[in-house]
């Protein structure tokens, strides 16, 4: 059974910086990409990072690009998401995912399973 669990939100002001964590479990992890994706308060959950299954490839979605940056480290199973100079508008609900495919991929409907979330809050 897959098992995502994630960590690391909480609340900082505009323009900290917060690292996530997921750890994976239950399924084999070095052969799929992760993605962090997002869900803000009225708005549809979006994909703002995903990092292919080796590591060598990322894609980013607009609003985080030049701000976040997505890592892994297959021997620990731990997907990371370090987030720089914050806005409000990154407030949400963030998720680690899996998905299908072994490439980096912002496309939501690639993504099957994801943990059940951590919370960011940015204050301006």
């Amino acid at each position: 059974q897959v098992h995502l669990v994630e960590s690391g939100g909480g609340s900082v002001q505009a323009g900290g910086s917060l690292r996530l964590s997921c750890a994976a479990s239950g399924y084999d992890y070095s052969t799929t990409s992760v993605g962090w994706l997002r869900q803000a308060p009225g708005k549809e959950r979006e994909v703002v990072a995903s990092i292919s299954e080796n590591g060598d490839t990322t894609d980013y979605a607009d609003s985080a690009k030049g701000r976040f940056y997505i890592s892994r480290d297959n021997a620990k199973r731990t997907t990371y998401l370090q987030m720089n100079n914050l806005k409000p508008e990154d407030t949400g609900m963030y998720y680690c995912a899996a998905s299908q495919v072994s490439w980096a991929t912002i496309l939501l409907s690639r993504y099957k399973y994801w943990g059940q979330g951590t919370q960011v809050t940015v204050s301006s």
